[in-house]
This record gives structure tokens, C-alpha cells and sequence, in this order.
């Protein structure tokens, strides 16, 4: 298994965003999720949801929507993690 950071993000309070990213081994199990990046201690700051779309034989593309939990704004990274 590997991790890496596959893109940042600010979102304003109460605000969403949908990412796309594309070109993905069809074979790979990979696992998306969101680090906040601005300190808030207390309580969840963003949401995410995955989808996936098979976008040939051998690829797969991601929707990844990320919601702001807060009436703050907030950054993060998007993170993922390839496990085969």
C-alpha cells in the first residue's frame, strides 16, 4: 500500500465541490479520503463522497464531492491509497 496527495482544496462554510480525476488502473483498489488542513479542534470539518465511473476496459475515473461541515472556511488535501 502507498498514499499520496492528489490534489488540495478550500471550501467556503457549508460549501461543496466536485473533483474528477481520470486515467486510473481499472485493477487497482484505490481508497479516497480528505485531511483537513486548517486547525479545528471539536468536531468533523468536511465530508466526502466517492464515485466511480469505469471509463474503458482498463480505467477507471473518480467523482470525489468533499462538503464543508463548518461556518468556517476550510482546506484539505485529497488524499488516496492504492491497496492492490
Amino acid at each position: 500500500m502507498w498514499t499520496n496527495v492528489q490534489f488540495t482544496g478550500s471550501l467556503a462554510p457549508s460549501a461543496s465541490q466536485r473533483w474528477f480525476t481520470w486515467g486510473w488502473p481499472a485493477a487497482w483498489h484505490v481508497v479516497w479520503y480528505m485531511v483537513p488542513t486548517s486547525p479545528r479542534a471539536g468536531a468533523p470539518q468536511v465530508d466526502w463522497d466517492v464515485s466511480v465511473e469505469r471509463a474503458n476496459d482498463t480505467q477507471a475515473a473518480y467523482w470525489i464531492t468533499v462538503t464543508n461541515l463548518t461556518t468556517s472556511p476550510v482546506t484539505f488535501e485529497g488524499r488516496y491509497a492504492v491497496l492492490s
